[in-house]
């Protein structure tokens, strides 16, 4: 029998064979280090409820000082900044329909006779409810205190709001949308992270060396397979939503699919990268699971992305799934077309072909 001295001098080797280790893996070592500050950043500087400079527009049909005061007052609580007047409550609707503003500001002609009616709102807050988060907000503003109205006794609130895109506040209109997102994320990301990883511990790598195909080959016949995962799983959740939530569909279904196809490309492009920098699989679940992190917290998915900084949202540009979901929420619930999204598509198909083109350069046909 061992005593216990030697016993614990063999797990202090031990010990320090996994430390050195440790050391010696700079991925894992980033991650120990980078995950908790991440979210610690995330959670405690970038995600913020008070959100503010909502992008709104107004329609103020009565024309009168009162009006313009009412309209002032909405815009000093800095929720809302007016980037755009319109002459009518349908071309205020369009900007709504277009993603072009976020809450609309509708006055009517008879306001002067409703501010001394309590019956009746004196104004309409037309919402994007895709949001509901940005309805909460704007069933806030409705109450807010107004010179104008402080002598009547309302009975009415102040002002009425409008529920656009989900009239009846369902929660699941605006997630499901949006796990679309997460969902393709986590699975695209993750199934080719580990491709080029799986084919070099598996000793594959050196049949790859004696053939003529080349980096640029290999990268695109890796997601091809993929993108057919990838759409069934698509299609297995928008009918999902459908039977278990009633998640409407307002666009084209031809839409969803195009705008999804791109999102799975580009999801794929951006595992092979990591693909790429990981040495084994173990590191390159790390660094999906790493990215995947802010791609929920930060791309809109479950915090308002006007609420947060703006630096956040300058790296939450950068993110694929930023992009996308504002791309199927426009397309699902509001009933865009591609034609009304296309900047967003073409700035997704633009970080796609970036991983792809740094996946390719990053790859060698060599063991080492």
């Amino acid at each position: 029998m061992s005593s216990p001295g030697a016993s614990l001098a063999r797990m202090g080797a031990l010990v320090g064979k996994e430390l050195r280790q440790l050391r010696r893996d700079r991925i894992t070592f980033a991650m120990i280090i980078g995950i908790p500050a991440l979210q610690l950043i995330l959670f405690g500087f970038a995600i913020n409820f008070d959100v503010r400079h909502l992008p709104a527009a107004v329609v103020d049909l009565a024309g009168t000082s009162a009006s313009r005061e009412l309209v002032q007052s909405l815009a000093n609580t800095q929720v809302l900044t007016i980037v755009d007047q319109v002459a009518t409550p349908q071309a205020l609707e369009q900007l709504l329909y277009e993603g072009k503003i976020r809450v609309g500001i509708l006055v009517p002609e008879d306001f002067e006779r409703r501010r001394l009616d309590s019956s009746r709102p004196i104004a309409q807050l037309l919402v994007d409810g895709t949001d509901p988060v940005l309805l909460g907000i704007a069933n806030q503003l409705a109450n807010i205190p107004l010179q104008s109205t402080t002598n009547v006794r309302r009975v009415a609130p102040v002002i009425a709001v409008r529920n656009y895109f989900n009239p009846e506040g369902r929660s699941p209109v605006n997630t499901v949308p949006g796990l679309i997102g997460v969902i393709l994320t986590l699975t695209m990301v993750l199934f080719t992270a580990i491709a080029i990883v799986r084919e070099r511990e598996r000793g594959n790598i050196e049949f790859l060396i004696a053939t003529p195909v080349r980096p640029a080959e290999l990268m695109i016949a890796k997601i091809i397979p993929y993108i057919g995962i990838g759409l069934t799983q698509v299609s297995l959740v928008l009918w999902l939503g459908d039977v278990l939530f009633a998640v409407p569909i307002e666009g084209a279904l031809i839409d969803v699919y195009v705008a999804t196809f791109v999102f799975i490309a580009t999801s794929l492009a951006v595992g092979l990268v990591i693909s790429t920098l990981a040495d084994t699989q173990f590191q390159a679940v790390q660094m999906t699971l790493f990215l995947l992190l802010p791609s929920i917290l930060i791309s809109g998915f479950v915090f308002p992305f006007e609420g947060m900084p703006r630096i956040v949202q300058i790296i939450a540009e950068g993110l694929p799934i930023t992009h996308f979901i504002r791309i199927i929420k426009a397309i699902m619930l509001r009933g865009a077309d591609l034609a009304m999204v296309a900047h967003s598509l073409w700035v997704l198909a633009a970080i796609g072909a970036a991983a792809m083109t740094i996946a390719t350069l990053r790859f060698r046909k060599r063991i080492d």
